[in-house]
């Protein structure tokens, strides 16, 4: 009697921890499943940021499309929150960047809520709010450049540093920077600082470097 008892306890026990293991793989199971739904969701996630902020760091032409600025008899009102500048010296070194206004259509590229002082050399935002701010750099190499690392800051607001390594070709190297920042109506100036080697023989690309801001809200 004993015995036949000891075999019922084993086999209910078998029995049980047999239940057990199924449970446990359905729950690993299940987790495996949901961890690979929010893995997927988060790519997804992230590959839409991604797309949305390159479409934020287009060229101007493709900021003022994105925009809804066409070529039309009255694109002011769309113009007003959104500016670009591009620089007008090649020159890498030590200074306040220089910069001057695109024609677009009718207008300038710099709306009617900034001004842009070319003597102080300083853009001035005349609403206060969140502004969406960005730096493209292109440097040339013309003739056996050293390496060094090329500085461009706007007001503490947003830092651009571009690596530059030492070559005998001519080479093109590209670094876009960009921020998002609540700003008032302080003026905005862009200063360029170089390593004590100057860079020489590197230049800045006026066609493709500039900087954009435009008010978010």
């Amino acid at each position: 009697m004993e015995q036949q008892s000891s075999q019922v306890d084993v086999e209910s026990l078998q029995s049980s921890v047999k239940r057990r293991g199924n449970c446990v793989d359905a729950f690993l199971g299940m987790s495996i499943l949901i961890l690979f739904v929010a893995v997927t969701a988060l790519a997804v996630g992230g590959m839409l940021v991604v797309k949305e902020l390159r479409s934020e760091l287009q060229a101007p032409k493709s900021e003022f499309a994105r925009l809804g600025i066409t070529d039309s008899p009255y694109p002011a009102y769309k113009m007003q929150n959104f500016a670009f500048l591009k620089p007008i010296a090649s020159q890498l070194d030590n200074m306040t960047m220089p910069w001057n206004s695109v024609k677009f259509f009718a207008s300038t590229s710099v709306g009617s809520n900034f001004q842009y002082d070319q003597y102080s050399r300083s853009l001035k935002p005349l609403k206060t709010g969140i502004y969406f701010m960005y730096i493209q750099v292109n440097v040339s190499c013309t003739y056996k450049c050293k390496a060094g690392v090329l500085k461009v800051e706007v007001f503490n607001k947003l830092t651009c540093n571009v690596e530059l390594t030492a070559d005998v070709e001519k080479t093109t190297v590209s670094k876009k920077c960009w921020t998002v920042e609540q700003l008032d109506s302080n003026k905005l100036v862009a200063q360029m600082t170089v390593p004590e080697n100057k860079l020489e023989n590197w230049a800045l690309d006026l066609n493709s470097s500039g900087l954009g801001i435009f008010l978010v809200e």
